[in-house]
C-alpha cells in the first residue's frame, strides 16, 4: 500500500469518535512505510474499526513476485 493511501486511512481514522481531540497523524511523518502500516492498523483497532493490514497485503505482493521467478 503507497503512502498516500496509509495517510488518507489514518486521517478517516482520526474522524472516528475515539480519536477525536487526539492527534495521530503528525507521528506519520518520521515512520517508514512499514512502521506506519503498522500505526494505521492499531489505530483503526483502537477506534473499533477493522484493520485492513496493509502490511500483509504488501506481504502477499511480494510473494506472488517471488512465486514467479
Amino acid at each position: 500500500m503507497t503512502r498516500l493511501a496509509l495517510l488518507e486511512r489514518l486521517k478517516e481514522v482520526q474522524q472516528m469518535p475515539k480519536h477525536q481531540g487526539r492527534d495521530i497523524t503528525t507521528i506519520s511523518a518520521v515512520l517508514s512505510n512499514q512502521a506506519l502500516a503498522r500505526h494505521v492498523e492499531l489505530c483503526e483497532e483502537a477506534a473499533g474499526a477493522t484493520p485492513r493490514f496493509a502490511g500483509q497485503a504488501g506481504n502477499a505482493a511480494g510473494q506472488t513476485q517471488a512465486n514467479r521467478a
